[in-house]
């Protein structure tokens, strides 16, 4: 540990803050977590809200909503919710749950809230850029929310914002100012996900307690470190691309825009090329569905070993095989693009990147399964949602290994089967991942335990509901529904989908409905849920040894000591089923590393 770090304990452990200083502008590493967590909640409610509102669309097409013509005037004519408004949803919701609540939730929350826990540190590396990530947030929410009221309302482009319906203000409703809001919150955004990356990268690599090696880090911290990396060289591509498609909005120039007519009438654009746009984004893009699945992938390998008593199987290969994906997923972004004209070798070649990724997902998803067999599994919330979080990656593994050939990604392109398949293995998938690492490590947070028994009901409902909403979309697909379509019935080689469209409406409801038990069982527990001991679930990582919550600078006096790795759990001979990181091999009769562990 540094001079100056020393230096900063004793300011930790003595410096006693006001309220404001302590919980709104802190620069505490656990209460920015928090925050960005309770803020990714927020517009995951908004998120929800706008889906369920796409799906009265498409279950119940052509129906009257006055009363929700009363609460949103501009979205509704007649009570019947408008094409335009129904586009804006799609785009809107997309974007929200993408960038504004997993991304942000699971880097921004559980990173900020783990990384110097489990390494043993006292905060992050720089804690004023940490707490200005998380407040560059608020804006980028702002700039993003007030396109729905601004003249032309939100952006109809989807999430994706190709030109030029996003670089044309007279393309389409939402193509003007709230277009424009829209790049300005992704770019204010994309500097809070550097200025986090940049501080998780550094603390990873210079703060970890004495003993952490690279090797005894916990698979979650493995995970965030490799995430920032992706964001660190990933995000700067999208944020260049932004800038250039906001001159060509405000500029004249025309980077993305080639001729276009618009109206009868041709614009001033010339040149531009659509597709540089779609390589850019979708350089980003691909990144991206990492940045939101390996964070899971290390929370739910910490929470799978804690529940099943047992070593996490293959810790090297594991740590490899997240690296390999973080590798492979510059390679494989054209696979989003076989319907552009790309030339089928290339196409080729982006086919075999894309299933080479497959190897180390299924690495992990056999090591995962190793670690469960034969244990003797806890099914505390937290591990249900892990074993979901293991089912909903496979099941939408799968469906990508027949997306990443052209000749069916071009059959099924823009389907509801490539819906189905991104809702299973990003949206759903991470999402567990986020209400795992919830149930494991609100204790830790606030000092409380969750109502279990409301826990298991929640992941009941919700897992079922995920399968009954996303499943069926399959079918949908090989019927040929394509996606943002606002009134697929009016061609009639699809009007007998409306059944089983009306029947996944009905049960993305139900869906919706689960997560208010959610919501009650997080505000009941926060206040009046029963006091959380240190280590609730005898778990061997580091931040299980720091009270709960834990107190400004973690650790009190004296920093930690590591002297094993992070998963000594049922060691024969030991006096426990589990031996946290700081016990010294001498303190138990069994070898330090009699499971394999990594110094």
């Amino acid at each position: 540990m540094s001079t100056s770090h020393a230096a900063a304990t004793t300011e930790h452990v003595e410096h006693e803050l006001g309220f404001f200083r302590k919980y709104i502008f802190s620069l505490d590493h656990k209460i920015i977590g928090i925050q960005y967590l309770l803020t990714s909640m927020v517009m995951a409610l908004i998120g929800g809200v706008l889906a369920m509102l796409i799906r009265l669309q498409l279950g119940f097409p052509g129906w009257r909503w006055p009363e929700l013509q009363a609460l949103m005037p501009g979205g509704f004519q007649n009570g019947v919710l408008k094409p335009d408004f129904y586009l804006a949803l799609v785009t809107m919701h997309g974007t929200i749950m993408i960038f504004f609540v997993l991304t942000t939730a699971l880097s921004g929350g559980f990173g900020n809230f783990l990384i110097p826990l489990q390494i043993g540190a006292r905060d992050m590396a720089f804690p004023f850029m940490n707490a200005l990530s998380y407040w560059l947030y608020p804006p980028a929410v702002v700039l993003l929310l007030a396109a729905f009221v601004v003249t032309g309302g939100a952006p109809s482009s989807g999430w994706t914002a190709y030109p030029p319906l996003s670089a044309v203000a007279q393309a389409a409703p939402g193509s003007g100012l709230g277009q424009t809001l829209w790049l300005l919150s992704l770019v204010v955004l994309i500097l809070a996900f550097l200025f986090g990356g940049l501080n998780y990268i550094t603390t990873v690599l210079q703060l970890r307690a004495r003993g952490m090696s690279m090797l005894r880090l916990p698979l979650t911290i493995w995970a965030m470190f490799i995430t920032a990396l992706l964001m660190l060289l990933s995000f700067p591509v999208l944020t260049a691309a932004v800038i250039m498609l906001l001159f060509d909005r405000l500029a004249g120039t025309s980077f993305f825009v080639p001729e276009v007519v618009v109206g009868g009438q041709l614009l001033s654009h010339t040149g531009g090329n659509p597709i540089l746009w779609q390589h850019l984004f979708w350089f980003l893009g691909h990144p991206e569905v990492y940045v939101l699945i390996l964070p899971p992938m290390g929370m739910v390998s910490d929470i799978l070993a804690a529940n099943s008593r047992k070593p996490i199987f293959g810790y090297p290969f594991m740590v490899g095989s997240m690296a390999a994906i973080g590798i492979l997923s510059f390679l494989v972004w054209g696979h989003h693009m076989y319907t552009s004209g790309m030339h089928p070798l290339v196409g080729m070649a982006f086919m075999t990147t894309t299933l080479a990724i497959a190897v180390p997902s299924a690495v992990k998803t056999f090591n995962w399964l190793a670690t469960l067999w034969r244990a003797r599994i806890r099914f505390t919330p937290a591990m249900l949602f892990a074993i979901g979080f293991v089912s909903l990656f496979v099941t939408g593994g799968l469906t990508g290994v027949f997306l990443a050939q052209p000749p069916v990604d071009i059959q099924m392109h823009d389907t509801y089967f490539v819906v189905a398949h991104f809702h299973f293995v990003m949206a759903s998938a991470a999402m567990f991942g986020v209400f795992a690492g919830v149930y494991h490590w609100f204790p830790k947070m606030f000092g409380r335990m969750l109502n279990e028994r409301l826990g298991r009901l929640h992941f009941w409902l919700t897992f079922i509901g995920i399968y009954a909403t996303f499943f069926p979309m399959h079918f949908l697909g090989f019927a040929g529904v394509t996606r943002r379509y606002y009134a697929y019935q009016l061609f009639e080689r699809l009007r007998d989908v409306q059944p089983l469209n009306t029947a996944i409406s009905i049960a993305a409801f139900g869906l919706g409905l689960a997560q208010l038990l959610f919501i009650a069982n997080f505000v009941y527990s926060l206040f009046w849920g029963p006091r959380a001991e240190r280590n609730p679930w005898r778990a061997t990582t580091l931040e299980w040894q720091a009270p709960s919550p834990p107190p400004h600078g973690n650790w009190g006096a004296v920093e930690p000591e590591v002297h094993r790795w992070a998963y000594d759990y049922s060691v024969p001979g030991a006096p426990e089923d589990f031996i946290p990181q700081t016990t010294p091999a001498a303190a138990v009769a069994a070898p330090a590393h009699g499971h394999g562990g990594h110094a």
